[in-house]
């Protein structure tokens, strides 16, 4: 078996050019880390958001009438226009 010798700079240009990268390095892992944290903040943000949707649109479900009930139901809750007599008239063709 060899027995693993470290390699030491011979001159401080190659130290110099070491601990220049390694800094390098350190900032891009910070950069990295930060964009991932964030990632995870914008994840947690869409999931609450889908959650809060989903619980209005359950609440719009549990508005609708039975399948067997005839009749409208308005979902916005905005008043509803009267309809004109005239209105149930089948139109003609001319």
């Amino acid at each position: 078996m060899t027995e693993y010798i470290p390699h030491i700079p011979s001159d401080s240009t190659e130290s110099d050019s070491i601990a220049a990268s390694l800094q390098r390095l350190s900032k891009k892992i910070q950069l990295i880390s930060d964009a991932v944290k964030a990632l995870h903040q914008d994840r947690s943000q869409l999931e609450t958001k889908i959650e809060d949707a989903q619980k209005r649109i359950q609440h719009i479900l549990s508005r609708l009438p039975e399948q067997s009930d005839g009749r409208q139901l308005n979902l916005l809750g905005e008043p509803a226009t009267p309809t004109n007599p005239e209105d149930d008239n089948e139109p003609t063709t001319h």
